[in-house]
């Protein structure tokens, strides 16, 4: 996948509806700036701020610097962009958090990027020239997560847990949003991966949070979240493999038990070991049993893939969508 540089290429038709939706929570030091750098960079576009239950004044900042304001009740960044998904309709969608870190001069870059190769995603892959902006302990574990990704689905990103990135509707339209926290950024990169979207990344700048501006997330918690929900997607997505070598090592246990126990009774004719002979056969029903399985759950996900594809394929490309719009 290509990385290439931010580049203000306009062109794209006056009519395209363009919604900046921006996650907030407790981000009133910041939530401001955003909304106002954000519509400078995208003149005419509807700047959505979705609040998660903020006990600072986020809300009134955000108000007062012209964003549309609605309330998540239910806690985390999932539930949120869940709700943003569902409720804002627009043919372009542009995500980025409420804390004023990311290059909101660079959405044009981005949203030509998508109209200029029809694209469904447009990642802004995270670049900091500030030690304080990416913390060492995040830059690892997003160089870990992002590895995983590549081994577990064949191919990924090279900033999987970037919270700036642009939609096309169909994307939106057909992103189910499971997760509650932090692991939707995964759960996003998996769903483009596993239905072959069109997908690019473009390098942004990313900078230090101002005065009175905190991160929330935890390295350890959510990286644990997002490790998690890599494994439960491998599982639903490629059941066959994880249910296959679930049942291949149980077998290899079996085998390496079996050994002493067939070598005995090829030299007296007795099987002494009753114990381990139970176990052996547990295992070998065990591995039969999780390879049924994986091969079961193989059809189930074949099926549901392609449920989602049929979802996603009801849905205008971005040039189609520029097209009519400019009809």
């Amino acid at each position: 996948m290509a990385m290439s540089q931010p580049s203000d290429r306009r062109g794209w038709p006056e009519q395209l509806r363009i919604a900046v939706l921006l996650p907030c929570y407790n981000e009133a030091a910041a939530i401001g700036q955003t909304v106002r750098d954000f519509a400078t960079a995208l003149p005419g576009a509807a700047i959505h701020v979705f609040d998660n239950n903020s006990t600072d004044e986020s809300v009134a900042v955000a108000k007062a610097a012209g964003a549309v304001v609605r309330c998540v009740r239910q806690q985390g960044k999932g539930h949120v962009v869940r709700r943003m998904f569902a409720d804002v309709e627009a043919d372009i969608y542009v995500m980025a958090d409420g804390d004023a870190t990311y290059e909101a001069a660079a959405a044009p870059a981005l949203i030509s990027a998508m109209l200029a190769d029809n694209l469904d995603m447009v990642v802004g892959a995270r670049r900091s020239e500030v030690e304080a902006a990416y913390r060492r302990g995040h830059q690892l574990g997003n160089r870990l997560m992002t590895g995983l990704l590549r081994e577990l689905f064949g191919r990924s990103f090279t900033d999987i847990l970037s919270g700036y990135r642009v939609f096309s509707r169909r994307f939106v339209k057909s992103f189910p949003a499971l997760s509650s926290g932090f692991e939707i950024e995964t759960e996003m990169s998996v769903h483009a991966l596993e239905l072959r979207m069109p997908v690019a990344e473009i390098v942004t700048a990313y900078a230090a949070r101002l005065e009175g501006s905190h991160s929330k997330l935890s390295t350890y918690r959510d990286g644990w979240r997002i490790l998690r929900t890599m494994i439960q997607l491998y599982r639903t997505e490629r059941p066959l493999w994880f249910y296959g070598l679930i049942g291949l090592f149980a077998a290899l246990i079996g085998v390496v038990l079996g050994i002493p126990v067939v070598l005995t009774w090829l030299e007296t004719g007795l099987v002494p070991r009753f114990p381990t002979v139970i176990a052996i056969v547990g295992l070998g029903i065990f591995a039969s049993l999780s390879c049924m399985t994986g091969l079961i759950l193989d059809t189930v996900t074949r099926g549901r893939q392609e449920m989602r594809r049929l979802a996603y394929l009801a849905q205008p490309a971005p040039l189609a969508l520029a097209e009519r719009r400019t009809v």
